[in-house]
């Protein structure tokens, strides 16, 4: 029986743990998670040096190595790891089953997360709670043992990786299916946001996308671990 792995990429300031309360369903499931930690996101690392480049080279070698034996392989992105997720894609069309974005999307060749980030600035600390509503991040379904766990375990995310450039070519990645779990925002109005260009600045409409809504805020790994990893299992059943 082939295995199908679920590599599991995480948004901005967090590491593996961020998907600890996930993981259960998936191994329930018989799937295989591979939740990541990417560089800088580890609170032993340095950011020196760490670039977008880093990130993606981390997630493709994984996808290698759980498919050198013929494994199946779904990735899934949240947050800022849909990014390194729509990059990595681009990289292994042939070796990706299908990919799953968490409240976010592949972003189009040349766009990046924080644009407006001084290129003096090392790394993008986590803001105040009030800073990320006013950013469009919704703190929805988080209580303050939540909110706590977070802001303790968050790590300085690196800011090349937040200025840095997203760059895809292969127009092959377009053949690898897609679902978009719409958190935050409901599907109805993502549909109208997904052809290119501001605000999202996402290829997502180019793909073809199964639209699963849960509703709740921006992190549904702390918020509805249960109801996502279902979510997550259906997907890759798909």
């Amino acid at each position: 029986m082939t295995t199908t792995h679920l590599i599991l990429v995480p948004g901005f300031w967090l590491g593996a743990w961020a998907w600890d309360d996930v993981l259960p369903g998936l191994r329930a499931a018989g799937l295989e998670p591979h939740p990541v930690t990417l560089p800088g996101l580890d609170p032993a690392d340095g950011t020196d040096g760490v670039t977008r480049a880093d990130h993606v080279r981390t997630v493709v070698e994984l996808v290698d190595r759980v498919t050198a034996d013929g494994g199946d392989v779904v990735l899934v992105g949240h947050s800022g790891g849909g990014a390194v997720v729509g990059e990595v894609v681009d990289r292994r069309p042939d070796r990706v089953r299908r990919a799953v974005y968490v409240d976010s999307g592949p972003l189009e060749d040349g766009s990046a997360l924080a644009l407006d980030l001084p290129t003096d600035q090392a790394d993008l600390p986590l803001p105040s709670w009030e800073e990320l509503a006013d950013q469009g991040s919704s703190l929805d379904g988080l209580d303050d043992a939540a909110l706590d766990r977070f802001r303790e375990r968050a790590v300085p995310h690196p800011g090349a990786v937040a200025r840095g450039a997203v760059r895809v070519g292969d127009d092959r990645r377009f053949a690898v299916p897609v679902t978009a779990v719409c958190t935050s925002l409901p599907s109805g109005v993502l549909r109208t946001m997904v052809d290119g260009g501001p605000p999202l600045h996402t290829e997502l409409g180019r793909y073809d996308v199964t639209y699963v809504d849960l509703p709740t805020g921006h992190w549904p790994m702390f918020s509805r671990p249960d109801d996502l990893a279902a979510v997550l299992v259906e997907a890759a059943r798909a």
